[in-house]
């Protein structure tokens, strides 16, 4: 089984800044991407930005420029620096891990979440 916890959210002005991390922990032989979702209420959970082992990254077009992903891999940790913050980024934020037991089966993991809320 692997856990998935994330932290660091709160509120924030407009304009202002969030760093949130993830850490990912349990039976892990190799995490192959790890994820950053949202859901804001009434809405659908979407995809933020991604990272895989390798460093590759994918942002949302809402979030190019404003959010920077990045990750440790030997703890097995990602970080998601938020710049800029709009209103309209107010969600719940997911981190969802993707790899492979010991086995070598994959599994897909997700966190509780984090509330950031973007408001004067």
């Amino acid at each position: 089984q692997v856990q998935v916890v994330e932290s660091g959210g709160g509120l924030v002005q407009p304009g202002g800044s969030l760093r949130l991390s993830c850490a990912a922990s349990g039976n892990i032989f190799r995490i192959y991407s790890m994820n950053w979702y949202r859901q804001a209420p009434g809405k659908q959970r979407e995809l933020v930005a991604s990272i895989t082992s390798g460093g590759s990254t994918n942002y949302a077009d809402s979030v190019k420029g404003r959010f920077t992903i990045s990750r440790d891999n030997a703890k097995n940790t990602v970080y998601l620096q938020m710049n800029s913050l709009k209103p309209e980024d107010t969600a719940v934020y997911y981190c969802n891990t993707r790899g492979a037991y010991s086995d070598l089966k994959v599994f897909g993991s997700w966190g509780q979440g984090t509330q950031v809320t973007v408001s004067s």
